[in-house]
């Protein structure tokens, strides 16, 4: 018999909350501490409201379903980082047309505009260098370690 993880359990007690609206989760990170740390995206931003107000309510279902009996255990409920990397093809979706930095498990990092996302890949436009032409570049996902949204100015 299979047991069920925390962060599954967590997952589980979250999704009445999420379901039937754009958001999504992106992270669950427990720490021994029992720490627990959500981070939620959404396709159409998401505010600091909206995780008040998940986070007041996944509270309170922890408590009824007893995960933590003494209660020893505390909750973040935030929106994806801008600095972690996106973690499901729904964000690469969502960041479609901004720049993005491309990690790859060899070799150096790329930087340009996300273009597309394919079932098995991403396209990226890198600028060219002095009067070179930009070209578009595929990226296989099974090839990235990771991709972050860049802010620019």
């Amino acid at each position: 018999m299979e047991s069920i993880t925390p962060e599954a359990s967590i997952e589980s007690l979250l999704q009445p909350f999420i379901e039937g609206t754009d958001m999504f989760v992106t992270t669950i990170r427990i720490k021994p501490t029992n720490n627990i740390k959500i981070f939620l995206d959404a396709d159409s931003g998401l505010d600091i409201s909206k995780c008040a107000s998940i986070s007041r309510r996944l509270y309170h279902a922890i408590e009824d379903q007893g995960l933590y009996p003494d209660g020893n255990f505390s909750l973040e409920v935030s929106s994806h980082g801008v600095d972690e990397p996106l973690s499901s093809v729904r964000q690469y979706t969502k960041n479609i047309g901004r720049t993005v930095e491309v990690t790859p498990m060899e070799g150096d990092p790329v930087m340009g505009i996300l273009k597309e996302v394919g079932e098995d890949q991403l396209v990226i436009t890198v600028k060219g260098i002095k009067k070179a032409p930009a070209t578009e570049v595929e990226i296989p996902f099974a090839s990235i370690k990771s991709v972050v949204v860049q802010v620019v100015f």
